[in-house]
């Protein structure tokens, strides 16, 4: 069989489901306020798993990608740092830390509008998917938490309970997220023409361009400038003035991964 490179986790049944219809939803910055990651990593270094300096270096990271933008070069770079550096944490360990991050970071950041266009796809029978570069793991504590059908999200390679330090595949950024959002489509028997994708990100345009119903949620000022050039709606939840630094992308891809990741080889069980 050939390796499953991202799962999709189904964490709530869709009664009377709309045949061939599902909406997909980013995470970071679309549905929630901030990037998930940082939480989990914010999370790991009250527990221990981060030193002073290597918060410092955290929080570097996080502003220079910010400042000069994420690119496929930095997200590679992010991957190849951080493929040794999981070894030893347990499934028990990350799925404990994201219910906790939920209850104490997540849950208060959700976008009550972006939660309401959820909701109002649920009431009429499609399903609706998560699709993040966040941990399968987190991701399907964030989407059980909100009644959501499932997630897709980014695997770490798991030997006898625990993490072997590498990924399944590829971060579940950018391009990515179009080639599983159709990769499900095939299995599901979805009609990408009658489905919905959200984002906040330039990063997804692939996927919000696949599907019949692509909308820009706090956009980013390239997705907003495509969004308006294709007549895509947009909504932005954010009160007072658009920051760019909001999205946090940058925070989501780089500085939180490489973070998050280091942050496991340090993280055991115990401590959770």
């Amino acid at each position: 069989m050939p390796e499953e490179k991202y799962a999709a986790v189904v964490t709530e049944p869709v009664a009377a489901p709309q045949h061939g219809e599902a909406a997909f939803f980013d995470v970071d910055n679309t549905l929630m306020r901030g990037a998930s990651l940082f939480h989990v990593a914010r999370k790991m270094h009250q527990r221990g798993a981060f030193t002073i300096p290597q918060a410092a270096g955290f929080a570097w990271k996080q502003l220079m990608f910010v400042l000069r933008g994420e690119n496929m070069d930095d997200v590679h770079a992010v991957r190849d740092t951080a493929l040794g550096l999981a070894s030893g944490f347990t499934v028990e360990d990350i799925e404990a830390l994201g219910e906790e991050v939920y209850d104490e970071m997540i849950e208060s950041r959700i976008w009550p509008g972006a939660k309401a266009l959820a909701e109002q796809h649920l009431r009429v029978g499609r399903k609706v998917w998560l699709v993040t570069a966040t941990p399968i793991e987190v991701a399907t504590v964030i989407s059980t938490r909100l009644g959501l059908t499932g997630a897709l999200g980014t695997v770490g390679e798991i030997l006898d309970g625990s993490y072997t330090g590498r990924l399944v595949g590829e971060i579940l950024h950018g391009p990515a997220k179009a080639v599983a959002v159709s990769a499900m489509a095939e299995t599901e028997g979805l009609d990408l023409a009658r489905c919905w994708a959200y984002s906040d990100s330039h990063n997804d345009i692939p996927l919000l361009s696949m599907v019949g119903h692509p909308v820009a949620i706090n956009p980013d000022s390239r997705l907003r400038r495509h969004a308006r050039e294709h007549n895509w709606p947009v909504y932005d939840f954010r009160s007072g003035r658009r920051a760019a630094t909001l999205g946090l992308k940058a925070a989501t891809v780089g500085g939180a991964i490489y973070g998050l990741w280091r942050g496991f080889s340090r993280f055991r069980g115990p401590t959770v």
